[in-house]
C-alpha cells in the first residue's frame, strides 16, 4: 500500500481521496515533526509565563473571559470536548470522517494549533488503523467545525463510537485492539481538535473528482444525444470555441470532438437543422461554466487544507502567538454556491435535451421514443421522475451561507454553513447521476430507432455498454430499474474508464 508523506503543505485531492477509502497510509514527515515539538514548547511557554490565550488559559467563544488553572488543563480541555459534541444524524460516512481526519492533520503540521505532537500521531494511528469516529455530520455552522470535530476528539480520549476495520464499537474498545494509547489532553489541545474547517473541507476535497466526473459523463451524455437527434455539431468547432477564450468551454468542447470522432454527424445530412436548440447547441458551454466554478474552487481548496486555520495561531518561525480569523473559509465556500448553481444549469439543460429526445418535431423519430406507437408507452411519463429532480437540484441551489444567527453573547456574529453547502452538493451531483443516466437510456433508444450505426469512436463504446444492462424498450416494463441501472453505470464510473 502506498504510504503518503504529510508536511502540511503539499497535499493534494488525489491523495485526500486515496488516504479516505483507505488505499493508502501516511506518515508525518521530518520537518514537520521538528515544527509541531517547537510549536508545543512555545505552547507551554506561554501557558508557564501566564500569558493570557483563548483556549489555553482562557476560555472559548463567550467564556473567553474565564481563566483556565494550569492544573486544570486536562480536565478543562476533556470538558472542553464534551461540550462541543452537539452534533445530530445522520452519520457521516467512513470515507468522509476519514477526509476530515487527514485534512485536519494536515493542516496542524504547520504548527498553528500548538497540539501536542502525540495527538497529532493519534491522528495518523487512527487513519493508519483504520479507526474512524462515528461523527454525526449535522450541526456546524462553519465558523471552524467545532460542533462535529469535537466527535472525533471524543473518540480520542476514549468515549464515543468508532469503525474498528469495519465494524462499530466503542472507541477505547478499539484503541486497545489496535495497541493504541487515549489521548491525554494538555492546554490548546482541545481547542485545536474541535477548532478548524477539517469537516465542510474534508467533504468537500471529496467532491472535486466527482464533479469532474459529472462534467465529463454530461459531455458524455450530450454527444450521444446529438447522434440520436442527428444534431449540428458546427458549433464544436475548434476556432470558434478559442476565440471565446472560456477555459472551460474549450475544454468541455474538445472532449466532445474526442467522443465523436469519426461519427457519422461529421458528414453532411439532409435533414438536419441549421441550428439545434440552445440546450444542444450550447450544452458543451454551459458544462465549460460548470468547469470554470470548479476550477476556482479547486484553486481555493487547495489554499484551505494546505494551510492553518487555527485562532489563536501559533507563529512557529516568529516565536509567537497571534489572534486570527484563519477559521473563515468564505472564500471557497461561496465558490461552491457558485458551483451549485452552475450544476443546476446543467441539470435543467440535460432535462431539456431529454424531452426533445422524446419529441417528434425534433428528432423526426416516434413520439416518446415508442417503437410502436398506440401500442408501446415506451418513455411516455419518465419526464415527471427528472423533472422532479431538477427541482430538487433547483431548491438545493439556493445560497446558503448567508443564512446565520449572532451566537455565544453576540461574539460570534458571522458564519457561512459550510457542512450545508458541500452537502447539498453532494445531493446535487447524485441527483444529476440519475438524470443525465434517463438521457442517456433516451439517446440509445433514439439511436436504435433511426437505425444509424456509424456513432463515434468513444460513443459508439458508450452505446454497448449501456445497451449490454438496458436492452432497447420493445415493450413496457419498469424503468425504475432501468433508470438504477444507468445511475449505477454512471456511479461505476465504467463510461470514463474507458
Amino acid at each position: 500500500m502506498k504510504t503518503i508523506i504529510l508536511n502540511g503543505r503539499e497535499l493534494s485531492f488525489e491523495n485526500v481521496y486515496k488516504v479516505a477509502h483507505n488505499e493508502a497510509k501516511i506518515e508525518i514527515s521530518e520537518d514537520a515533526e521538528i515544527r509541531i515539538k517547537k510549536s508545543r514548547k512555545i505552547i507551554f511557554k506561554l501557558a508557564n509565563d501566564g500569558y493570557p490565550v483563548y483556549g489555553l488559559n482562557r476560555g472559548v467563544g463567550w467564556n473567553k473571559d474565564k481563566y483556565v488553572f494550569s492544573e486544570f488543563f486536562q480536565r478543562y480541555n476533556e470538558n472542553l470536548i464534551n461540550a462541543h459534541c452537539v452534533a445530530v444524524g445522520p452519520e457521516a460516512d467512513i470515507e468522509e470522517v476519514r477526509a476530515m481526519m487527514i485534512v485536519r492533520l494536515n493542516t496542524a503540521l504547520h504548527g498553528s494549533a500548538g497540539i501536542d505532537p502525540k495527538i497529532l500521531h493519534l491522528y495518523k494511528d487512527f487513519l493508519n488503523n483504520d479507526i474512524v469516529p462515528v461523527v454525526p455530520r449535522r450541526g456546524s455552522v462553519g465558523e471552524a467545525d467545532i460542533a462535529t470535530l469535537s466527535h472525533i476528539g471524543l473518540a480520542m480520549i476514549g468515549k464515543g463510537e468508532v469503525f474498528y476495520k469495519g465494524k462499530r464499537m466503542s472507541a477505547c474498545e478499539a484503541i486497545s485492539k489496535a495497541g493504541l494509547e487515549i489521548a491525554v489532553l494538555g492546554p490548546k489541545d482541545g481547542l485545536g481538535i474541535v477548532s478548524s474547517n477539517a469537516h465542510s473541507a474534508g467533504l468537500a476535497t471529496l467532491m472535486v473528482k466527482e464533479v469532474e466526473d459529472i462534467i465529463k459523463v454530461s459531455n458524455i451524455a450530450y454527444c450521444l444525444g446529438m447522434e440520436g437527434l442527428n444534431g449540428n455539431i458546427e458549433s464544436l468547432d475548434k476556432s470558434v470555441n478559442a476565440a471565446r477564450k472560456f477555459n472551460g468551454q474549450i475544454e468541455c468542447a474538445a472532449q466532445c470532438r474526442k467522443y465523436l470522432k469519426g461519427s457519422y454527424l461529421h458528414k453532411p445530412h439532409e435533414g438536419r437543422a441549421l441550428q439545434d436548440s440552445l440546450a444542444y447547441r450550447g450544452a458543451f458551454a454551459i458544462n465549460g461554466a460548470v468547469l470554470d466554478a470548479l476550477n476556482y474552487v479547486k484553486h481555493n481548496l487547495l489554499i484551505q487544507i494546505n494551510t492553518p486555520d487555527d485562532n489563536p495561531c501559533v507563529l512557529v518561525d516568529e516565536e509567537r502567538l497571534s489572534v486570527s480569523t484563519n477559521y473563515e473559509p468564505i472564500t471557497w465556500v461561496i465558490g461552491i454556491e457558485m458551483l451549485n448553481i452552475a450544476l443546476n444549469h446543467m441539470s435543467k439543460t440535460a432535462c431539456h435535451r431529454t424531452i426533445k429526445l422524446a419529441d417528434p418535431s425534433f428528432t423526426k423519430l416516434s413520439r416518446f421514443l415508442t417503437p410502436s406507437e398506440g401500442n408501446v408507452i415506451a418513455y411516455g411519463t419518465i419526464q415527471k421522475c427528472f423533472t422532479s429532480l431538477d427541482t430538487e437540484n433547483r431548491m438545493m441551489a439556493n445560497p446558503s451561507s448567508m443564512d446565520y444567527f449572532s451566537l455565544a453573547g453576540n461574539i460570534e456574529d458571522h458564519a457561512n454553513n459550510s457542512p450545508l453547502v458541500v452537502d447539498k452538493l453532494i445531493k446535487i451531483v447524485d441527483n444529476l447521476r440519475y438524470i443525465i443516466g434517463i438521457e442517456l437510456m433516451h439517446a440509445v433508444q433514439a439511436i436504435d430507432l433511426c437505425g444509424e450505426k456509424n456513432l463515434g469512436e468513444y460513443t459508439k463504446k458508450v452505446y454497448e455498454v449501456i445497451r449490454e444492462k438496458i436492452p432497447f424498450v420493445d415493450k413496457d416494463r419498469c424503468l425504475s430499474v432501468d433508470i438504477n441501472k444507468a445511475y449505477n453505470i454512471i456511479k461505476s464510473g465504467k463510461l470514463l474508464d474507458l
